[in-house]
């Protein structure tokens, strides 16, 4: 009885809404007829390894794509060339080494712009040094960057220095439980009490992806039911954290920046779901995303 009654006392005292435009709308900044280069926000985003050359790519140009100003991609000195053949609207800063590592990202830190609003790290990133890691993402932090990690950077040894900071993680299942060390069950409402638990408990903003996305800042939780099969190819999930970390730029709060995310993601796969049926690829997302942002435009 007492276990039930703390049930619904939780129940009450939390926030939960399903994701809708109208929700969303008010999480989208308008921009500013005389707004300048930058004002619109600066992304940096890193990620990528000699296998997975395409995740870093697929975020940035998302980024991009929802209205962001200017994206630094950093990745692997070995992915450079082909990273910037790929799109002549990324600005490319190579790392010196093949792998994350303290003395490539001491050097990444001596090279960004020092009005950098947002980043994200991990898609496809290959981590030499747990370390080099905590080392970007204390730096970062301590610039007053907001940061979006997801994939490989979704490390326990991180926690710590992500508690009660502007950040968002945003793991699928096996990522979750590598970082929290609780395996998601197929449960819907087991999922939602999971996700807000570790988001009170750590001071963050919580994205675990799947056939419902739960997003929560422990006091505040948005769900969004995609029903969207066409979306298990891969790089949806690089394509979202480019959301996150460009609407993070424009928008400093990271529930309502990762909402916005989630729904513009969703929104984008839909679209292309409806076009191509199940044989999409993450590419063809970006070319949607401003298509179903256009009504959240707004120019004062």
């Amino acid at each position: 009885k007492q276990d039930l009654f703390l049930y619904f006392l939780e129940y009450i005292v939390m926030v939960r809404k399903n994701l809708s435009s109208v929700i969303v709308k008010k999480f989208v900044p308008a921009r500013k007829s005389k707004s300048r280069k930058g004002d619109n926000g600066i992304v940096l985003v890193v990620g990528g390894s000699y296998i997975y050359h395409g995740a870093p790519v697929l975020s940035s140009i998302a980024a991009l794509r929802c209205g962001t100003d200017l994206v630094y991609t950093s990745v692997p000195k070995i992915n450079v060339t082909p990273t910037r053949a790929i799109s002549p609207n990324l600005i490319v800063i190579p790392l010196v080494d093949q792998k994350l590592t303290r003395g490539a990202v001491n050097k990444l830190v001596g090279a960004l712009p020092t009005n950098l609003d947002s980043a994200t790290i991990g898609m496809g990133l290959a981590i030499q040094e747990k370390n080099a890691l905590l080392l970007l993402v204390k730096s970062l932090l301590d610039r007053d960057v907001r940061l979006s990690l997801d994939a490989s950077a979704l490390i326990p040894e991180v926690l710590p220095i992500l508690a009660n900071k502007n950040v968002v993680v945003t793991p699928h299942a096996g990522e979750f439980k590598r970082l929290f060390g609780d395996f998601p069950s197929d449960s819907k409402n087991d999922r939602i009490r999971l996700v807000e638990k570790n988001a009170k408990k750590y001071g963050i903003t919580i994205l675990l992806k799947g056939e419902t996305d739960v997003i929560s800042n422990g006091s505040t939780t948005y769900l969004y039911e995609k029903k969207i099969p066409a979306m298990t190819v891969g790089g949806t999930g690089d394509v979202l954290s480019g959301l996150v970390a460009g609407m993070l730029s424009k928008n400093r709060n990271p529930l309502e920046s990762a909402a916005a995310a989630t729904f513009i993601n969703g929104l984008a796969g839909k679209a292309v779901q409806k076009k191509l049926g199940l044989h999409i690829t993450s590419m063809d997302l970006l070319d949607e995303i401003p298509t179903v942002m256009k009504p959240f435009d707004r120019i004062v």
